[in-house]
């Protein structure tokens, strides 16, 4: 599995914000197929168990059924059409998510490889957070952090100022019986 040195940067960081909030013997359900960052996770320590690539905006099944006390969304969130569905059919307790953020200066991704890899949501922190807290989910950390590009450009330039990825560790609420 390929990682580029930025995505690698992005990666430490990640690692090191779900050490922090996280106990490596929970078992982790990460939304979406095996990835360099899910592999990353394992070899820590971490149990971690991927979705199988099944549309979740269609098959929220693996939520609803899986014994996870984490679930991981590591920039898989801004990719559904659905966010609040799935948000909500999380049953486990804990959950660690990340979203790259809204540039003032990039359009919304779309890959012209890959017709399904768009990003249907852009965030900013503040949008994030309301969708957590909207879909019973309080918010206990977070933190952003700039991950400059290896290209050159104008953009890229902005990239070394501006944050560009956003985190949040949230614990489900429980409903007052």
């Amino acid at each position: 599995m390929y990682a580029s040195n930025s995505h690698k940067k992005s990666f430490k960081k990640t690692l090191r914000f779900l050490n922090r909030h996280t106990d490596p013997r929970s078992f982790i359900l990460d939304l979406g197929v095996k990835n360099p960052l899910s592999k990353l996770m394992q070899d820590q320590g971490f149990m971690v168990e991927n979705t199988t690539g099944e549309d979740l905006d269609e098959n929220q099944t693996a939520l609803i059924t899986s014994k996870a006390e984490v679930v991981t969304a590591f920039e898989i969130v801004e990719h559904l059409l659905s966010p609040y569905q799935i948000l909500k059919s999380i049953k486990a307790q804990k959950l660690v998510v990340s979203v790259p953020l809204k540039l003032w200066f990039a359009s919304a991704y779309r890959s012209k490889i890959d017709p399904l890899d768009r990003h249907f949501h852009e965030f900013e922190d503040w949008q994030l957070n309301w969708l957590l807290e909207k879909t019973g989910w309080k918010i206990i950390a977070t933190e952003k952090w700039i991950n400059p590009p290896e290209s050159f450009g104008f953009r890229s330039l902005l990239r070394y100022f501006v944050p560009r990825h956003y985190i949040v560790y949230a614990e489900k609420i429980t409903p007052k019986p």
